[in-house]
């Protein structure tokens, strides 16, 4: 679900995130601008729902409003008959910290991203709320202990392309970034071996610039580290989304 509420927190819209849509366009179709990301929440009653809340004020309706543009593959060949299979992905992450610096995260060969970097975190699971996803996330990919500060943004992505199986997907990636922080930093060690991490470091914040991050992440990172106060829910700049959004196990 995606929720809007008013500068007084009153509630002011309320729609369903259908797949590919990215929710601060959802909200700009029905006449809302986001001005900031506000909250995530989980609820299971019978079945596991996700609402994203964004503080949003009226704007005027443009005919120049549309829907995010479905990505492909660049390199994309779809055989006669091939339809792809509609999957939405909704994943938590966090821009760990701490004296040692930002903790980071190598893609393994289960990728389409290996030997790049990105933040620790991974798939939320049916009936787990987002901020113990990402600490489980961080512990199993990096064995840190780590403290959920705030919801920092949320990004989505649709493509249609392959998966690393080699299956035609129409994907759909709901991205959910915390801040957050590890108060007694250890040596980094990797418990889900043979997953999708192959290592994960702690980096001086320095010598990020120099580290071979993968593009979007590399966007969602300037995004949570130079401006965490105007982080909302859209991101209209150009880059690949189709490199790590699908660094994950398959079905």
């Amino acid at each position: 679900m995606v929720v809007g509420v008013d500068l007084l927190g009153a509630e002011v819209v309320r729609l369903v995130l259908g797949h590919g849509d990215d929710p601060a366009a959802l909200l700009a179709e029905h006449g809302w601008e986001v001005r900031r990301v506000r909250d995530l929440t989980s609820h299971t009653a019978g079945m596991h729902v996700l609402t994203l809340s964004f503080e949003v004020e009226p704007r005027p309706a443009s005919p120049l409003d549309q829907r995010a543009r479905t990505r492909r593959d660049h390199d994309l060949v779809v055989s006669e008959g091939e339809v792809p299979e509609p999957h939405q992905r909704v994943a938590a992450y966090a821009l760990v910290t701490s004296a040692r610096g930002v903790l980071m995260t190598q893609f393994s060969d289960r990728t389409n991203a290996e030997g790049r970097w990105g933040l620790p975190g991974g798939g939320i699971d049916d009936g787990e709320a987002p901020v113990l996803a990402v600490v489980r996330e961080a512990w199993e990919e990096t064995g840190q202990v780590i403290e959920v500060s705030e919801l920092a943004l949320i990004r989505t992505s649709h493509w249609i392309g392959r998966a690393p199986t080699g299956r035609l997907e129409d994907f759909h990636a709901v991205r959910v970034v915390f801040r957050a922080v590890c108060p007694e930093p250890t040596e980094p060690v990797v418990h889900d071996v043979g997953g999708t991490t192959a290592s994960a470091a702690w980096v001086p914040p320095i010598d990020l610039d120099r580290l071979d991050i993968t593009s979007s992440w590399r966007s969602l990172l300037s995004d949570v580290v130079v401006t965490p106060d105007q982080a909302d829910g859209s991101d209209h700049r150009e880059h690949d989304t189709d490199d790590d959004d699908r660094a994950r196990p398959q079905p």
